[in-house]
C-alpha cells in the first residue's frame, strides 16, 4: 500500500514537472498569443513575429515572461491533476463501464482535462490579466493584488470563473484528441515497427516505450490536430476572461455572444483564428516537451 500511496505523489510530481518545463519553454509565445487574441491596442496592428520583436523593445526581455509566475503556480497542479486524473479515469472507465481501446483514452483525456481546468481556473484568470498588461499601464501589481481586485470588483468568487464555459467545451475535444492521437500513434507505431520506433523502458524492460524523438513527433502531431479543432473557443475564453479590461466587454458576456461578436468584428482568420500560427509554433514544442518530460519522469520515478 505504501508504494501505491507514493505512486500518487510520484505521478503528481511527474505531471507537474512536465507541465512547468513545457510552459517555461514557450512562455514568450504564450504572452504574445494573449496580446494578439484579444487585440491589445499597443500591438494590435502587428503580426506574430513583429510582436515578438516589439515586446522586448517596449517592455524589456522580461516582458516576454509577464504572467509566467502565475502560470507556474497554476501549471504545476494543472499538469499534475491532469496526468493523474487521466490514469484514474482510464481505470474507472475500463472497470466500471467496460469500455477499452481508443474510446476510453478519449473519454479519460477529456475528463482529466476538464477536472484540471476547473481546479486551477482562477489562477489562469489572474495570469491572463497579468500577461495582458503593458508596461506603464499596470492595473494589477502582482498575483495577490490581482486576486483581491477581481474578487472585490467583479462579483466575488464567480468573477474568477468568467469564460469557464468555452474552456470546458473546448477542453473536451482538445484534451480528448491530444491523448487519443498520441495514444493511437504510439500503439500503431509500436505494433508496426517496434524495433525501429521503440526501445525497452529503463525501469521495466518488458514495457516498450517510444524512442525520444518519435515521442516528440507524436506529441507534436497530437497537439497540432487538437489545437486546430478547439482554437476559436480558446480565443473566446481569453476575451471573456479579460472582460473588464477590454473596451467591448459588455458584448462578450456569454460564450455565444463572444463568438458572434469576434466573428462579426474580425471574421474567421483575423478573429476566431488570430494567433493560430503562433499557437502551432508554441504548441508543438510545448506538447512535445510535456509528453517527453512526463515519460522520462515516469521512468525516473519508477511509474511504469
Amino acid at each position: 500500500a505504501a508504494r501505491r500511496d507514493f505512486y500518487w505523489l510520484r505521478s503528481f510530481i511527474a505531471g507537474g514537472v512536465a507541465g512547468c518545463c513545457a510552459k517555461t519553454t514557450t512562455a514568450p509565445l504564450d504572452r504574445v498569443k494573449i496580446l494578439l487574441q484579444a487585440h491589445n491596442h499597443h500591438y494590435k496592428h502587428l503580426g506574430v513575429f513583429s510582436t515578438l520583436r516589439a515586446v522586448p523593445k517596449k517592455e524589456g526581455y522580461l516582458g516576454l515572461y509577464k504572467g509566467n509566475g502565475a502560470m507556474m503556480i497554476r501549471i504545476f497542479p494543472y499538469g499534475a491533476i491532469q496526468f493523474m486524473a487521466f490514469d484514474q479515469y482510464k481505470k474507472v472507465i475500463k472497470k466500471q463501464l467496460g469500455i477499452s481501446g481508443h474510446v476510453h483514452r478519449l473519454m479519460a483525456g477529456s475528463m482529466a482535462g476538464i477536472t484540471a481546468v476547473i481546479c486551477t481556473y482562477p489562477l489562469d484568470m489572474v495570469r491572463v490579466r497579468l500577461a495582458f498588461q503593458v508596461k506603464g499601464e499596470h492595473k494589477y501589481m502582482g498575483i495577490i493584488h490581482a486576486f483581491k481586485m477581481i474578487y472585490t470588483k467583479e462579483g466575488g468568487f464567480s468573477g474568477f470563473y468568467r469564460g469557464l464555459m468555452p474552456t470546458v467545451v473546448g477542453m473536451a475535444p482538445y484534451a480528448g484528441f491530444s491523448f487519443f492521437t498520441f495514444g493511437t500513434l504510439k500503439s500503431i507505431g509500436l505494433a508496426q515497427a517496434p524495433n525501429l520506433l521503440g526501445r525497452p523502458s529503463l525501469d521495466n524492460p518488458d514495457v516498450l516505450v517510444l524512442k525520444t524523438h518519435i515521442n516528440l513527433l507524436c506529441g507534436g502531431i497530437a497537439g497540432a490536430i487538437a489545437q486546430t479543432i478547439s482554437y476559436p473557443l480558446d480565443v473566446t475564453r481569453r476575451r471573456m476572461q479579460l472582460g473588464a479590461v477590454l473596451p467591448d466587454s459588455e458584448k462578450c458576456l456569454t460564450m455565444v455572444q463572444t463568438l458572434k461578436y469576434v466573428y462579426q468584428q474580425h471574421g474567421i482568420r483575423r478573429g476566431l483564428y488570430r494567433g493560430l500560427s503562433l499557437n502551432y509554433i508554441r504548441c508543438i514544442p510545448s506538447q512535445a516537451v510535456a509528453f517527453t518530460t512526463y515519460e522520462l519522469m515516469k521512468q525516473f520515478l519508477h511509474l511504469n
